[in-house]
């Protein structure tokens, strides 16, 4: 289970929010907002944020910059995880990751099925790596936002969570491009 070790000191993350959506704006974006209070909420900072349409190149490439970016350890999309033809958020990080981190979905689902059962198969939450920089795509509602973050991503993104956790590795997501 999910156990904080408390002589551990809590090492902030800067994490980036995007939307994928055709039809959200600022003011009606309440999956970016539910990810933006629970990271802030959780000690982490708000690196950027951007809303994006249902494009898959335009997704990619804003993942791409941001990965790029030193100040982004992390990246959390929602939106576009369906099953539907503007559904491309998966495809786009799918198209960006050096590594996918498989068990994410997997996890997911398992949460998502305790909250609306036999539902869950229809989201294609993913996760992966990428210049050193971690990139998860969430459904587009609230609650699915809620979810991955309270279930998986506050714990994996906590650096005092044991057994382990994603921060103590993130010093060598990159370590294959530093070798000769």
């Amino acid at each position: 289970m999910s156990r904080i070790d408390e002589t551990k000191e809590f090492i902030p993350l800067n994490i980036a929010v995007l939307t994928v959506s055709d039809t959200r704006s600022a003011a009606d974006d309440r999956s970016g907002d539910t990810l933006v209070d629970r990271l802030t909420g959780a000690g982490h900072v708000l690196a950027a944020r951007g809303i994006v349409q249902d494009d898959r190149a335009t997704i990619a490439a804003q993942l791409r910059a941001w990965c790029a970016d030193p100040g982004v350890d992390v990246i959390l999309t929602t939106g576009g995880t369906g099953l539907t033809g503007r559904d491309v958020t998966v495809e786009a990080h799918r198209d960006v990751y050096e590594k996918e981190i498989e068990a994410f979905g997997t996890v997911f689902t398992m949460v998502s099925m305790q909250k609306i059962g036999t539902s869950a198969v229809q989201s294609r939450a993913t996760g992966g790596v990428a210049q050193g920089t971690y990139l998860f795509a969430l459904p587009g509602s609230p609650g699915a936002c809620r979810d991955a973050w309270d279930e998986i991503l506050r714990w994996q993104l906590d650096y005092r969570h044991s057994p382990c956790n994603f921060v103590e590795i993130m010093p060598r997501l990159d370590e294959h491009l530093r070798r000769k």
